[in-house]
Order: structure tokens, then C-alpha cells, then sequence
């Protein structure tokens, strides 16, 4: 939790457990004055005074409890959202969580001039099955975990990361061009092909695919996943351990592929 956050919450808190009983205050002392006006003085007074200290005894130690019995449901409906939106292996964002993010930013990207920019990215990691099938499940998690950690170290500030399934990623850049999403995709691979991944005593070699496309107009993620996986594909024909990114536009009749 950011400390703005946290400062928001106990500032709602202590708004709660001042302002609810004063709001108990007025409305006793309200009641008071209008039942007791024809008494003499003294009574006046004494029931003024049971008006103010009854509601502050009772009223602010149940509003304070009040208060921090909501504070801890917002965490707790915070934690599972986060929860229920992230791969718990990899601490990246699920699949459905990723697409749903994506498609939401894509509607909401501001144009940068006529354009509305950003890219892709389709990430899968070089034969992981043998992986699973030399060292076991255990380490090929591990594996799995080292990787999403260079991922999510590569990408810029404001960039999203997803698990899609299995050994695949995916990352979504806002606001990037050609040459800013190569860069990107170009460091990711490097970090992963640096890692360090020892297994029943042995090395072994780690290395992704990564298959991207930059647009520059608006539109939707399974047209976009669907041009960035098959770059991927490709990548993994020209021999793994490499990026493929294209360039496209849409127009009314859909998309074209602008260079690859």
C-alpha cells in the first residue's frame, strides 16, 4: 500500500470517528433544547451537559471501531482483487486480468498527435519442455519465475506484464514507437539470455522468443495478439533466441501490415 494511500485512510478514520459524534452531540442537544425548555435552568444545564457527554462516551469509541472494521474490509477486498488478478507463480497478472487491462487502455490511450501509438509483445520461453522433462516441474517454476523477474525488470515504468499460459508472457507498451518497443524487447531477451539458472548442479541456458507488433491506430487486443503471435511463430523458425516485430496501420478495411 503507497503511503498516500495509507495517509487517505486513517485521514477517512479520524474524519469518521470526529464527525459522527458531533453529529450525535447535535442531534441529543437538539432534542434537549426543544424538551427541556420549559424546565428551570439548572435542569437545562444538566441535561445540555448529559446531551454531550453520553453521545462522545459512547458514540466515538463506536465509530472509531466502525471505522477501522471498514479499513480493514477495503484491505481485504484489495488483496483478494489483486489476488484473483495475478499469477501466483510468476506475481505477473493473469490472463484474463492482462486482457482486460490492455483493452481498457487501449481505449483509453491519448493520441499523440493524429496517432495513437504503442506494442505488443509476445514472449515465449525456447524449449522449456526439455526443461520440465530434464531437471522436473520444480525447477522449470523456478525457471519460470527467474524469467517473469527479467521481464518485468526490463520493461519501462507504466508498461504491463501478464503470464498468458504456460511459458508464455505478454507485455503491453503504451505510447512507444518502432525503435522504442525494439529497445524494449531487445533488453528483455538480453536479460533473460544473462540469467543464471542452475539445476541438480548443472547450468542450462535460458532464452525467449519474443514476437511483437506496433500500431498507431486505435484497436483491439486479440487482433493485435493475433499479428504478435504469429511474429512470434516466426521467430521461432528463424531459430529462437531472437525478436520479430512488424509495423501496422487499420484502416476502415482493417489492418496492413506496414514493414516487417
Amino acid at each position: 500500500m503507497s503511503i498516500g494511500h495509507g495517509l487517505k485512510g486513517w485521514m477517512r478514520i479520524a474524519g469518521w470517528t470526529v464527525l459522527g459524534p458531533l453529529f450525535c452531540v447535535l442531534v441529543a442537544l437538539s432534542y434537549n433544547i426543544m424538551t427541556f425548555a420549559p424546565l428551570p435552568t439548572e435542569i437545562r444545564v444538566r441535561a445540555a451537559l448529559a446531551a454531550v457527554v453520553v453521545p462522545l462516551g459512547l458514540a466515538t469509541p463506536f465509530f472509531l471501531y466502525f471505522s477501522l472494521k471498514l479499513r480493514e474490509l477495503a484491505s481485504a477486498n484489495r488483496q483478494l482483487s489483486l489476488l484473483a488478478a495475478t499469477d501466483g507463480l510468476t506475481n505477473c497478472l493473469n490472463r484474463t486480468a492482462f486482457t482486460a487491462l490492455v483493452e481498457a487502455r487501449l481505449e483509453t490511450l491519448v493520441p499523440q498527435g493524429d496517432h495513437v501509438h504503442g506494442a505488443l509483445l509476445i514472449i515465449d520461453a525456447d524449449n522449456f519442455k526439455q526443461i520440465n522433462d530434464r531437471f522436473g516441474h520444480h525447477n522449470g517454476d523456478i525457471a519460470l519465475t527467474l524469467i517473469a523477474r527479467a521481464i518485468r525488470s526490463s520493461v519501462r515504468a507504466g508498461d504491463n506484464v501478464g503470464r498468458l499460459g504456460g511459458e508464455e508472457f505478454g507485455v503491453f507498451l503504451p505510447i512507444v514507437d518502432r525503435y522504442g518497443a525494439e529497445i524494449v524487447a531487445e533488453r528483455l531477451r538480453r536479460a533473460v539470455e544473462k540469467l543464471a539458472f542452475m539445476a541438480d548442479g548443472h547450468h542450462h541456458q535460458l532464452s525467449v522468443s519474443v514476437g511483437g507488433v506496433v500500431f498507431d491506430r486505435r484497436t483491439g487486443f486479440e487482433d493485435l495478439f493475433k499479428m504478435a503471435d504469429e511474429q512470434l511463430y516466426a521467430a521461432k523458425d528463424e531459430g529462437r533466441n531472437t525478436v520479430r516485430l512488424i509495423g501496422c496501420a487499420t484502416s476502415g478495411a482493417g489492418f496492413a501490415i506496414l514493414d516487417a
